[in-house]
């Protein structure tokens, strides 16, 4: 397994990489019987090698055409060492084939698994909005999203989350503690670098078991949405929620506010943040229809 993972993996070399990726994969034979020691021996002790918990993390402009001196207008690129990411992909493959075998993961979860993806998530969505249409009832739909999520993900809560609602124990565990915990990053402009800072939260940028580590931190979700009866559909930290209602009925609009009222309530117990400036609601429906959903909405303040 350890050659064919290796030699799918992309040729991205870090500069805290002691040699070229290319290299490395070009000789990594001569080395392999003391390179699966090491793999071995933190799968068999649940230690993650405090030498590989350093990232490397550039901010890039994210368009051409912004302010430079603008801090807002980059996104810090992440980089891990080859060899961590070598022993994440491991762990990874053996994560997934228990998740998905254990039908762990949210059913309207389509960020970050196979056989899942944008175009997924959103026929479905559509598809049920059109047959709203077609039985002539008004649909509203939320788009809500978060504020830098991955950042904020709490350590304690994921342990939680995975012992208890993945069934992770023992030395499974304690790796996964240890790949969460004591780690730090470098940032990188051009030439120049700054001092080691240390991560107290939040799951590894740029790193294989960070997305997954995601989805399985957002579980309880689905649940608390669930149990005010509301349609939804999710892609990573961006969620859909949904509901349609006849021409002279608007609980449903009361079940959706309530169910947003709860999902806030249930962010700032897991440490996540609703991005308000990014939050959308759209209303399907025709133009009376859509001035009566809006005038309902000015009452009742979503906020």
């Amino acid at each position: 397994m350890l050659r064919q993972v290796i030699s799918q993996m992309k040729t991205k070399t870090c500069s805290l990489d002691p040699i070229p990726t290319s290299l490395f994969k070009s000789v990594f034979t001569s080395c392999e019987d003391e390179l699966l020691s090491i793999l071995n021996w933190s799968l068999q002790t649940g230690i993650f090698p405090a030498s590989l918990k350093t990232a490397m993390v550039r901010p890039i402009l994210k368009k051409s055409c912004l302010d430079v001196s603008n801090l807002n207008n980059y996104r810090p690129v992440s980089n891990l060492s080859f060899l961590a990411k070598i022993l994440e992909k491991l762990v990874f493959i053996q994560l997934n084939d228990f998740i998905s075998g254990n039908n762990i993961l949210e059913k309207f979860q389509s960020g970050f698994r196979a056989h899942h993806s944008t175009e997924m998530a959103l026929v479905r969505v559509l598809n049920d909005l059109r047959s709203n249409a077609d039985m002539r009832k008004v649909s509203v739909l939320v788009l809500l999203d978060l504020s830098a999520a991955f950042d904020t993900v709490d350590h304690p809560i994921l342990l939680s989350r995975l012992h208890g609602m993945v069934g992770i124990t023992g030395t499974a565990l304690n790796w996964f503690k240890s790949y969460l915990t004591d780690r730090d990053f470098i940032v990188k402009l051009n030439d120049f670098s700054s001092e080691k800072h240390r991560l107290t939260c939040g799951v590894p940028q740029g790193s294989i078991l960070g997305p997954t580590l995601f989805n399985l931190y957002m579980l309880p979700l689905g649940d608390v949405i669930r149990r005010h009866g509301i349609n939804f559909h999710s892609y990573a930290d961006d969620t859909q929620l949904y509901v349609a209602m006849s021409p002279d009925d608007m609980g449903p609009m009361d079940s959706l506010l309530n169910c947003i009222l709860d999902i806030k309530k249930w962010m700032g117990e897991n440490f996540l943040q609703l991005n308000q400036d990014k939050t959308e609601v759209l209303v399907i429906g025709s133009e009376a229809e859509r001035e009566r959903v809006q005038v309902y909405l000015s009452s009742n303040c979503m906020n």
